[in-house]
């Protein structure tokens, strides 16, 4: 079977913080042929393990890179590898993500009112305008 693994067991997976739920995810996880992790689905992920769970970003990071390396799991890699750029420079996974994706839909340079991620993003080579 072919499924799209939501947000939340994702989270039972990685954590485990609810026995029952965390079994039957990593279950239907492994069993599954294909396991289509999504970009909004990871965003959500990264933003619940950092502010819900407290866990360190470079912790973050292993933990993408370990999902997306399952062998039976579809990503679209470019998208997730510019998040993890972003998340391992200081910034936020969802604003790599969001720049990577705007550029592949054919944006010319990632807008934000967000100097920190304008900056990283920069220093990545990526055409940005920081508005005041």
């Amino acid at each position: 079977m072919k499924i799209t693994a939501d947000t939340n067991v994702l989270v039972r997976v990685i954590t485990g913080d609810d026995r029952r739920q965390s079994k039957i995810a990593q279950a239907e996880l492994a069993k599954a042929d294909l396991v289509a992790v999504t970009l909004p689905a990871l965003c959500e992920l990264v933003w619940v393990l950092s502010q819900g769970y407290k866990i360190s970003p470079a912790d973050i990071g292993m933990t993408i890179r370990r999902l997306i390396d399952s062998a039976n799991v579809a990503v679209n890699r470019p998208a997730a590898e510019a998040g993890l750029a972003l998340l391992d420079a200081g910034g936020d996974f969802a604003d790599g993500v969001i720049a990577y994706e705007g550029s592949w839909l054919g944006a010319e340079a990632f807008v934000s009112f967000d100097r920190k991620a304008a900056k990283l993003l920069e220093s990545q080579g990526e055409a940005v305008r920081l508005l005041a």
